[in-house]
């Protein structure tokens, strides 16, 4: 478990995180979300020890990240900025094995090879390894540098925006491979991100924070609803409750043109439980819709 207590943060005298406490469950995906300027990045940081905060400390499963050796807290964390530019020309595998420096040194032994291989294979990455990471697509890049921080073989992932400059399909693809992690691997994964759909349909756990501090924090079903996210976007989000997920629909304000149906987004969501058959609702049993909540509304509430 990660746990935050009474983090500050403060630059001059701006204050950009104000006194955020939490508990970050283990081997879950939780989600980061807010609007610009929320401090979302700034807690991303002190997580992962970028950046020391004014006040407070964070534990990961009770080591003081702020307080341990740099080989001891990178073996317990991995982190992927979004800011992830390499200025030196590498290749995948290149890449990759720099997952493995905590570990070795640079001197990579031969678990390091077995792990690099492993990361390489699971997100089928074998392909590209030989090939130079300026030759590859937005959505290959990503990939290739998720397996550098699984091959990292820590037990906590800390992504900051992965989503940064893809395209809905590889939007898409990547919170599948963030949601396998989780189930599959057994990671605790953290991310940061802006789109509240897709933290509502893959997320275990929610953050929502403005201004510095936590608005609220819990499962989806517990963020999604029309009053929180007005507290914390200052929008009147309307909030579509299907086959138990539940979606914000936040661009339809102003547009000239009706919002989607019930029906299309019973198709949407109905393809995305194909997809990840094993993935539960947000609150019931699989794939079984939940009984509209008094702060959710119907498509023709939306015409």
């Amino acid at each position: 478990m990660i746990t935050i207590d009474r983090v500050t943060h403060r630059y001059g005298t701006t204050t950009v995180l104000d006194d955020v406490s939490l508990a970050l469950p283990a081997g879950r995906l939780t989600s980061v979300i807010g609007p610009n300027g929320a401090g979302k990045s700034t807690l991303f940081s002190v997580i992962s020890r970028l950046l020391r905060p004014t006040a407070g400390s964070v534990t990961v499963d009770g080591l003081e990240v702020l307080s341990a050796r740099d080989g001891e807290v990178a073996r317990r964390l991995a982190v992927l900025r979004q800011d992830n530019q390499v200025a030196a020309r590498l290749t995948v595998l290149d890449l990759v094995r720099f997952g493995r420096f905590p570990h070795s040194g640079g001197r990579l032994t031969a678990r390091c090879h077995a792990k690099v291989e492993e990361a390489m294979d699971w997100l089928e990455m074998e392909p590209l390894r030989d090939r130079y990471l300026d030759q590859l697509s937005g959505g290959q890049r990503q990939r290739a540098f998720i397996a550098m921080v699984l091959a990292q073989d820590t037990d906590y992932l800390l992504l900051d925006e992965p989503l940064n400059n893809l395209d809905m399909k590889h939007s898409a693809a990547m919170m599948s491979l963030v949601r396998r992690a989780v189930d599959e691997l057994g990671k605790t994964v953290v991310v940061v991100m802006h789109d509240i759909n897709f933290a509502s349909a893959y997320s275990d756990h929610i953050v929502a924070m403005r201004d510095g501090a936590v608005v609220a924090a819990g499962p989806p079903g517990q963020i999604m609803r029309r009053e929180v996210l007005q507290d914390v976007f200052d929008m009147d989000i309307h909030v579509q409750d299907l086959n138990g997920m539940r979606l914000g629909i936040f661009w339809t304000p102003g547009a000239p043109v009706p919002p989607p149906s019930a029906v299309d987004l019973r198709d949407l969501l109905d393809a995305v439980t194909e997809d990840h058959p094993g993935r539960p609702p947000q609150g019931g049993a699989p794939h079984t819709r939940t009984t509209t909540q008094p702060d959710t509304v119907t498509a023709g509430d939306l015409r």
